[in-house]
């Protein structure tokens, strides 16, 4: 069961006052999407009708019908409107995802909530991301003070006049010499009397000083809210409890000691409520299931027995309650499938919608950002497919700042990289790792289409050197400060050459043999492969040479893609007998793999005379 953060708020609090709508914004185009919304609600009494659990499509709005405008047209829906193509600045409010659901509650004493929670498992509330357990605020207090009104039973303890004695000897000093401790005041008291050179070396509440000070309560417009579990910084309230009706006051009143939040009804202790189950909403007492009748008397004391009472309450999620999905499903058309996947590059989104999306790319933006923030900051589209040297994306801002430099992290390394300017695919990060899993201390490897060094650094930490290059002069400068970042530069070398010219100089020139050879250019990597024919031929056949192992990337669309892509890599190395272990990647496309094909460079490739023609 997830846990979320419940909040118990008074009748009538701010948070479900009606928002206020400009008369510009309800005459919007895309005042659409919030008639449509608005209409979706449907009365509590239907519940039974739909489907269990939360939904948009069950709950009232926290709005009388005769102040929201949208909702007297619910017998009369608007015809769907198609959104302008530039998407708008805002399309919906968030306000207008509010749905309000009608409960019933148990409150109980806290000591008792987790045995009672246990007990009561299938006649609780159940919901996705909703604790079973709200609190109530004002119904706590201190472990020490809630002895000093309790006796050992529980029990609040009156005299004949309906006084707590236990509050009586206390604040008025009967506890002296009865042997029981003073309060607090009196206690201080007697110290600031008997000062003296061992001071405060028995002050028994100097343990206590010395912790860090508890959550303070949060108080707005004069009215307190305590919140309830943890939430992560930053992080808006999702979902809220109110209790709208509870019993009569039974007992004394000691809003005169504990505060005006007890005025009117009796103090039981600390509690907490009990979410029942949805189909419990709006029953009696009588009403209920004997299991849920059971907890209310058996195994528990005459004290526990009184303390345990039904409540009615609303319970409200707000707009941050709601999954991507389902929001997105209420705004879009019925008859369009939700788009839920994309790639994440640091604090960037990045999406790749189809052209059926575009004229909604705002709104998917917005509900993208909404649902992953902190971590998602900006939302991204891309425009163009890639066909530039550089490999670089030609992307749009949708939502969010416009930064698109970031830093992210890649099997405990880190990165920088600008997604304006240089190339970088999350997706391939378990490839990544897989190659590199290939690689042991005693390789040398030469990356020819490095980029900003996911490969080139990750085995710099493995392997003894790395000779890393690219062609776009953007990357070749993300490469070296990532070098520097993750203190690899002393073993790779950077190069910023074209990749024919690259694989030349580095066999020619460099005295450690090169063993490992990537060339993660799919598109293109296949025809730089002539580059290695006659590497050798300058050295004698028979001196022992290092031949290198050598991973090129590839797509293909062929219907044996295996084939397809064998078939080019012997026509570019112009050797038929080539044993070549082939694996598919992953799906890029209907259609279309993405393969890595690895094999150990042909003897006869190697010292065969160069082709001229093919440079």
């Amino acid at each position: 069961m997830f846990t979320n953060k419940l909040m118990l708020l008074r009748y009538h609090s701010h948070f479900l006052t009606p928002p206020k709508f400009s008369p510009k914004f309800l005459s919007s185009p895309s005042s659409f999407f919030l008639r449509r919304i608005a209409t979706a609600a449907i009365p509590s009494h239907s519940l039974s009708s739909t489907s269990y659990g939360p939904s948009l499509q069950k709950g009232t709005l926290p709005l009388n019908p005769h102040q929201n405008p949208f909702l007297n047209a619910a017998n009369n829906p608007p015809q769907q409107t198609q959104i302008p193509e530039n998407g708008g600045d805002t399309l919906f409010e968030e306000d207008q995802f509010t749905r309000v659901f009608e409960i019933a509650a148990i409150r109980v004493p806290s000591e008792r909530c987790f045995e009672l929670e246990g007990r009561l498992r299938g006649h609780l509330l159940n919901w996705p991301r909703i604790s079973n357990i709200a609190r109530v605020p004002g119904d706590e207090i201190d472990g020490e003070i809630q002895e000093l009104l309790m006796g050992k039973q529980g029990l609040l303890v009156k005299d004949e006049d309906g006084v707590a004695v236990a509050v009586s000897r206390r604040v008025y000093g009967k506890a002296e010499g009865d042997g029981e401790e003073l309060s607090g005041v009196l206690y201080r008291d007697k110290l600031a009397k008997e000062f003296n050179a061992r001071g405060f070396v028995k002050f028994r509440n100097l343990a206590k000083i010395s912790r860090p000070n508890k959550k303070k309560e949060r108080r707005t417009e004069g009215k307190t809210r305590v919140e309830v579990g943890k939430e992560g910084r930053g992080k808006r309230k999702s979902v809220m409890v109110e209790v709208v009706e509870e019993s009569e006051n039974l007992g004394v009143d000691l809003s005169g000691l504990l505060g005006d939040e007890f005025k009117g009804r009796e103090w039981k202790g600390s509690t907490r409520l009990l979410l029942l189950d949805e189909t419990y909403a709006g029953k009696k007492f009588d009403e209920l299931p004997e299991a849920v009748k059971a907890a209310f008397t058996e195994g528990s004391s005459e004290a526990t027995k009184s303390s345990c009472e039904l409540v009615r309450c609303n319970l409200t999620l707000l707009y941050d309650y709601w999954s991507n999905e389902e929001v997105l499903r209420a705004l879009l058309p019925k008859d369009m499938t939700i788009p839920s996947a994309f790639e994440t590059v640091g604090h960037i989104a990045h999406l790749n919608l189809k052209d059926e999306y575009l004229p909604y790319k705002k709104v998917i933006a917005k509900v993208v950002l909404d649902k992953n923030k902190p971590k998602i900051q900006t939302v991204v589209n891309k425009i163009e497919a890639i066909s530039n040297d550089y490999r670089t994306m030609e992307l749009e801002v949708l939502a969010g700042n416009h930064s698109l430099v970031t830093i992210l992290s890649e099997n405990g390394l880190r990165f920088q990289i600008d997604l304006a300017k240089v190339y970088w695919n999350s997706r391939l990060s378990t490839e990544r790792q897989r190659l590199i899993s290939c690689f042991t201390s005693e390789d040398v490897l030469c990356d020819v289409f490095s980029g900003v060094g996911p490969i080139a650094i990750s085995a710099a930490k493995k392997v003894k050197r790395v000779y890393a290059n690219d062609l776009n002069p953007y990357a070749v400068d993300y490469l070296e400060r990532n070098t520097v970042l993750n203190k690899l530069e002393r073993k790779i070398k950077v190069y910023n050459m074209d990749g024919r010219r690259f694989i030349e100089a580095i066999f020619s020139s460099e005295s450690h043999s090169v063993t490992q050879v990537v060339m993660n250019l799919p598109n293109d990597a296949a025809e730089f492969l002539d580059a290695f024919r006659g590497i050798f031929r300058n050295k004698p056949r028979n001196t022992k040479v290092t031949l290198p192992m050598i991973h090129v990337y590839g797509f293909s669309k062929a219907e044996d893609p295996e084939f397809d892509f064998h078939e080019r890599l012997r026509v570019a190395l112009e050797e038929a007998a080539v044993a070549v272990e082939m694996r598919r990647v992953r799906a890029v496309a209907p259609g279309k793999w993405m393969l890595c094909a690895s094999f150990v460079l042909p003897e006869k490739v190697a010292f065969s005379k160069p082709n001229v023609d093919c440079k």
